[in-house]
């Protein structure tokens, strides 16, 4: 067969609706300010569907840096890699203060996450060790396993008796290759809400060697008292051997970092194969990334703003009777039932009627007959925006139930 032709008559689970989804279910455009109400097809709409977790998106400070950065650097500044005649004192400075708040010995920068992630299991690993992971890591951290060319091994969400039957497999093995282990799990599942058994696994390095990588891209700068992560907020962020953040989340901007010893950082500076061959994170990035965590210490009300929202939010969609699964985190789920047509057709009646715009997610990132609709709190909604939201989500789960959103076919709009 014709590779184009395989394509073209098999589009895959999500591509398949391309032509009824793309533009307004999938890949809709929100324009405006990055703020708790922006545009979505020339009307105005309460957003709950971007990441910009304490407002730094557009705080003034941050605008005023990003703008001085790009008028005296330009977004050309540094060329080349890292390795090769990119790096700068603002890059190094970055991951001064980024060790320095983390509590770690040392710190990478990595120009996107996803990449970043990803390249970083397939340094850490060769194919005599093996790697233990839990089943809902995000895919970044799915295809970085892929990368491994040794064993792997993955337990259940969050299963601790699972796991550590995963733990004797592998150092079983190991005992004999003369591998290592290297678990991975999150700090916030970003999809679920909950948070990683960071606690219980950790305890578990009384009885078995392995590290422990986590990805905690939805913790970092929003969970633990200081906002360095569900570590901290766990009691057990000392333990967490390689720890992963972004500057997607809480930091409003783009690329990433790793945590970790000095001999691990070196390690990775040298070897990691997505860093030594990309082209260095822009100077605008990486001043502004730096004016980021600045205020992420210096502004805890930042995050305070966050959780009020974002306990006001839960405590009142639970009170009103909706069911968000075990979310600890400000990542709030709720979980309808229907099939993909009552999908749409609800998301429909949210966005237009109702002037709500939220992520929906369906069958196959979710099981069949589960309706996902994903709310991300920020420190820019108001308690207005949270009561509005539940007396809108109280209204269409009544006509949900009622059977007015059935249909075999996505809702056209």
């Amino acid at each position: 067969m014709d590779l184009f032709d395989k394509i073209k008559n098999n589009r895959g689970p999500l591509g398949k609706h391309a032509k009824d989804a793309h533009g307004y279910f999938t890949f809709p455009k929100l324009e405006g300010e990055i703020s708790n109400k922006m545009f979505f097809r020339g009307k105005e709409v309460l957003v709950w569907s971007i990441n910009n977790y304490i407002g730094l998106s557009n705080h003034k400070e941050v605008r005023r840096a990003d703008e001085q950065a790009s008028r005296d650097w330009g977004l050309g500044y540094p060329m080349g890699s890292r390795m090769m005649s990119g790096n700068t004192n603002y890059h190094e400075q970055l991951e001064n203060e980024l060790s320095s708040f983390m509590k770690k010995e040392d710190t990478i920068l990595l120009n996107f996450g996803y990449q970043g992630i990803m390249s970083s299991i397939d340094a850490l690993v060769d194919r005599k060790d093996i790697i233990v992971y839990d089943s809902e890591c995000h895919a970044c951290i799915i295809d970085g396993v892929r990368l491994h060319q040794g064993k792997r091994f993955v337990f259940p969400h969050n299963n601790i008796e699972n796991f550590e039957k995963q733990l004797q497999r592998a150092q079983k093995i190991t005992d004999e290759t003369d591998g290592g282990i290297l678990v991975i799990t999150e700090g916030v599942f970003g999809m679920s809400g909950d948070l990683g058994k960071l606690k219980e696994i950790t305890a578990l390095k009384a009885k078995y060697n392995f590290r422990l990588l986590v990805d905690d891209a939805h913790g970092f700068g929003t969970m633990g008292e200081s906002g360095y992560g569900a570590g901290e907020h766990l009691g057990c962020h000392d333990e967490i051997d390689v720890y992963f953040g972004t500057f997607a989340k809480s930091m409003a901007s783009i690329g990433a970092f790793i945590s970790s010893t000095e001999d691990v950082v070196e390690y990775l500076r040298y070897n990691m194969r997505s860093q030594i061959f990309a082209k260095s994170l822009p100077m605008p990035i990486t001043i502004g990334a730096i004016k980021r965590l600045e205020l992420l210490q210096s502004k805890p009300e930042l995050k305070a703003n966050l959780w009020n929202i974002a306990n006001s939010l839960q405590s009142g969609l639970r009170k009103a009777g909706f069911n968000l699964g075990n979310t600890e985190s400000a990542v709030t789920p709720v979980y309808l039932s229907g099939g993909v047509g009552e999908a749409t057709n609800l998301t429909l009646d949210l966005r237009e009627n109702f002037g709500i715009f939220c992520s929906i997610v369906t069958y196959p990132v979710v099981p069949k007959g589960v309706i996902l609709l994903r709310l991300i709190p920020t420190a820019v909604h108001t308690l207005e925006d949270v009561n509005y939201t539940i007396e809108s989500f109280s209204a269409i789960k009544d006509k949900l139930e009622k059977g007015e959103y059935v249909s075999e076919k996505l809702a056209s709009f």
